[in-house]
């Protein structure tokens, strides 16, 4: 018990220092605590996120899979992917290519909005999502809008400042900006934005930590590195060094018991899941005060 309550007065200690030594002058005041309830420690329940909406009921990133994900209760976030239309128009997609979804050779960007409407991303799921549509970025931000969840929004590939701005834009126009988490695996893009959106909340997307994660997190102002499970049970060290200082740690995909209890006994502070439900259910079990 005195451990548990000496590592929360490390973690508030480190905020305050955080903030008044470590930011710079139009740099966000969001804190990871702030976005994810708290920093966990040890053995404390994640909160889940929803891998491209509810994948195990409707296809990934459509308006049916984020509607069940809105609605489930388990989910604290939902997560998406954004890539940009030839004309412009940010588009829900993840792949490299719309093959394994659409059955079409071309990429998001090789498309203008009108021709991505039309491709069916339903009929590979099964018959009963047969001509289910591509969304927007404002038809995702409209459905938020009718529920609570928070939401993680990843710009695949890099991002110039004019392709953030469009990004920005309609985060701000939605009236949901305070719940959006925008996250990259691009360092450039985190730059970018970091300097056309300096309040705008952001995590980087990174696949191995290094032993000492915090400069480069620092340097990037992202309060959150997402990360996967195997980077930390590899480094530890580098898990607490972020709590240290108030930065969170998110892993993905997790899918399995063995991955959830392993971050689990690290402290992450949250998973992201194709399985939403079933995590939930083993937290209830296996995670006090869930």
């Amino acid at each position: 018990m005195k451990a548990r309550v000496a590592a929360i007065l490390a973690t508030a200690t480190s905020l305050a220092l955080l903030n008044s030594l470590v930011l710079t002058p139009g740099a966000s005041d969001v804190f990871a605590s702030d976005v994810f309830g708290s920093l966990r420690l040890p053995g404390d329940a994640a909160f889940i996120a929803g891998h491209r909406g509810d994948r195990s009921v409707a296809p990934e990133n459509t308006i049916e899979a984020f509607t069940a994900a809105f609605e489930n209760p388990s989910m604290q976030f939902v997560e998406t992917d954004v890539q940009l239309s030839r004309d412009g128009v940010p588009m829900l997609f993840h792949d490299t290519t719309l093959k394994r979804v659409a059955g079409s050779p071309e990429r998001v960007a090789d498309l203008s909005v009108t021709e991505l409407k039309k491709l069916d991303v339903g009929a590979f799921y099964g018959e009963d999502f047969i001509d289910t549509r591509m969304p927007s970025l404002d038809e995702f931000l409209e459905l938020a809008g009718g529920y609570d969840k928070r939401l993680l929004i990843e710009l695949k590939a890099d991002w110039s400042p004019e392709e953030l701005a469009i990004v920005v834009d309609a985060v701000e126009r939605s009236g949901v900006g305070s719940r959006v988490l925008l996250q990259s695996f691009s360092i450039e893009t985190l730059q970018n934005l970091q300097r056309a959106a300096p309040k705008q909340p952001r995590m980087l997307l990174i696949r191995e930590l290094p032993a000492d994660p915090v400069p480069m997190a620092l340097r990037l102002g992202v309060l959150a590195l997402g990360t996967t499970a195997q980077s930390v049970t590899a480094a530890p060290q580098a898990l607490q060094r972020l709590h240290e200082v108030g930065i969170g740690v998110v892993c993905y995909t997790l899918n399995s018991e063995r991955s959830w209890a392993e971050v689990q006994a690290l402290g992450v502070d949250g998973i992201i899941t194709d399985t939403p439900s079933d995590l939930d259910g083993w937290l209830a079990d296996n995670a006090p005060g869930t």
